[in-house]
């Protein structure tokens, strides 16, 4: 019986593989000038503790994530998960923590501000059964130190009282942006968290105790240090998008983060309308119908192209998407605003009131207008 020749079968080489017991996710925006000294802090800090460091970069114009690529050529440990079209602390963290296999996930600033030297006590702590271990400011130990102003001390400790009254637990620090928990905990959790928010630890809690698996927690202090390089990302949308975190949580999540936010942007609409609906109907001279649609259509547009730079920054509109979005909004919008023109007009006629006639049309818009965005301009 003929055989055919022989097929060589490849050597498969092997090495020596530890998989990483803990993944020090850092979401970053332009934090070119401290990823490499940061790795090079968690590196003394882990020592031999098998670990890997994951940032997430929202797609940074300083271009952290190409520091983040070569370190990656150098260290085998180190990742870069670069995002675009999408920002946010919150999600950077979420999707940071579901490309790890490592059981557990730590979350620290790229700014240097976060002790990492006391990860190792964390991650005992979580070792020893807490599913949650909190870097902390304000326990016994801790301090705000010199990282933070007078002023923005005084708005983290009201934040904190904010988030102590949702968290249903004795939290020193709600509002720490540093902490360690097991991955399959927070992955639990994840599908529930808001996207789009600057503060996910408050909302791991409160997510995880509503969820009927209510966190075990631990906190270790240390001292908040000054940024290395860079500039704060603190800023008032960012506080209006806590409040609109905490309100959201406060009501059971029946509202959305975004609501309060969105809200504001139809007060401001709201402002804009009249201011417009005045300028037509008493300086120009123009009919109530006639300035009402041209005092709905600018109230539409504001309010498009301001919560795409505020309630919706994280899924911002550019370019032709812009110019497509607005024309869709006013479009999916004409039915709202038909209904605004329609009652507006209804109640003046009635009593030739052109204020509450106005406001009357414009809230009818705003109602609808928040349904339409989510549906369908930033879905």
């Amino acid at each position: 019986m003929s055989v055919g020749p022989a097929i060589d079968t490849p050597t498969v080489q092997t090495t020596t593989f530890s998989p990483a017991q803990l993944a020090v996710i850092v979401p970053s925006y332009n934090e070119r000038g401290n990823i490499e000294l940061l790795y090079e802090k968690l590196a003394i800090a882990l020592g031999d503790t098998a670990w890997e460091m994951i940032v997430v970069d929202d797609n940074s114009p300083d271009g952290t994530a190409d520091v983040v690529n070569e370190l990656s050529r150098v260290y085998a440990n180190v990742r870069c998960l670069r995002r675009f079209g999408r920002r946010g602390l919150a999600s950077a963290c979420i999707e940071g923590m579901a490309v790890t296999s490592a059981p557990y996930v730590a979350v620290i600033d790229a700014d240097l501000q976060h002790d990492e030297a006391i990860l190792p006590t964390m991650l005992e702590a979580a070792l020893n059964g807490a599913d949650l271990v909190i870097g902390s400011r304000f326990i016994g130990g801790g301090s705000a130190g010199d990282g933070l102003s007078k002023t923005r001390l005084s708005g983290s400790q009201l934040a904190t009282k904010l988030a102590v009254m949702i968290a249903g637990q004795d939290v020193s620090d709600p509002m720490s942006g540093f902490f360690l928990m097991r991955r399959d905990a927070a992955l639990k959790a994840a599908p529930k968290l808001a996207s789009d928010g600057f503060k996910i630890l408050i909302d791991l809690i409160v997510t995880s105790s509503r969820m009927g698996s209510p966190l075990k927690i631990a906190e270790v202090p240390y001292v908040f240090r000054p940024r290395h390089a860079g500039e704060s990302k603190m800023n008032p949308l960012i506080v209006i998008q806590y409040l609109g975190l905490w309100f959201s949580k406060l009501t059971g999540g029946v509202l959305p983060p975004s609501f309060l936010l969105f809200g504001l942007v139809g007060g401001t609409g709201v402002v804009v309308h009249l201011a417009s609906l005045w300028l037509f109907t008493s300086a120009i001279g123009a009919n109530f119908v006639v300035s009402q649609i041209a005092a709905t259509l600018i109230a539409m547009t504001w309010n498009f192209f301001l919560n795409n730079n505020l309630t919706y920054a994280d899924r911002k509109l550019h370019g032709m998407k812009l110019i497509t979005g607005l024309i869709g909004f006013c479009g999916i919008c004409a039915l709202g605003g038909i209904a605004n023109i329609s009652v507006a007009n209804a109640i003046y006629q009635a009593n030739h009131q052109t204020f509450i006639a106005g406001l009357s049309g414009a809230i009818m818009s705003s109602v609808f207008n928040y349904a339409v965005t989510r549906a369908f301009t930033w879905k």
